[in-house]
């Protein structure tokens, strides 16, 4: 394999929903949601938008700090890497899903009067899914 992959992901979106805090068996913290980031464009003179929606999954003490924080319709840029997880079904089927672990955060728009934007970079001696993520098990798999 190739040492010099590239893996980075920046996206600006708002949130779907609010973010979901659990807890994996070793008790590292973990928050999933998902975003929507919409474009414009044109066909001939007709003004047409595109919704993307991806997952997010958050590791460890930024999970925390995303839960308290973020909400429902929330807008954010967000930079991260894509990931992609593969399990078998429950009828024994192989199913994957790519979703981006993300790795550092800016709170965007929506600006009320005496709020300021804010932004959160981990600090690097944590691994917030950056390295080794804890390997769940089938009650702790979202996706089965």
């Amino acid at each position: 394999m190739a040492n010099n992959d590239m893996n980075h992901v920046a996206i600006i979106g708002r949130t779907t929903r609010d973010l979901e805090l659990r807890y994996t068996p070793a008790g590292t913290a973990i928050a999933s949601f998902a975003i929507a980031n919409s474009r414009s464009y044109k066909v001939g003179n007709e003004k047409k938008e595109q919704v993307s929606y991806f997952d997010i999954t958050v590791w460890g003490k930024l999970a925390k700090v995303m839960t308290e924080y973020c909400k429902k319709g929330q807008q954010l840029a967000i930079e991260g890497r894509l990931t992609q997880n593969r399990w078998d079904d429950q009828d024994g089927k192989k199913r994957s899903k790519v979703e981006i672990v993300l790795t550092s955060f800016q709170f965007l728009g929506g600006k009320k009067d005496g709020e300021r934007h804010e932004s959160y970079q981990p600090d690097p001696e944590e691994n917030h899914g950056l390295g080794k993520e804890e390997k769940l098990n089938d009650e702790d798999n979202p996706f089965s």
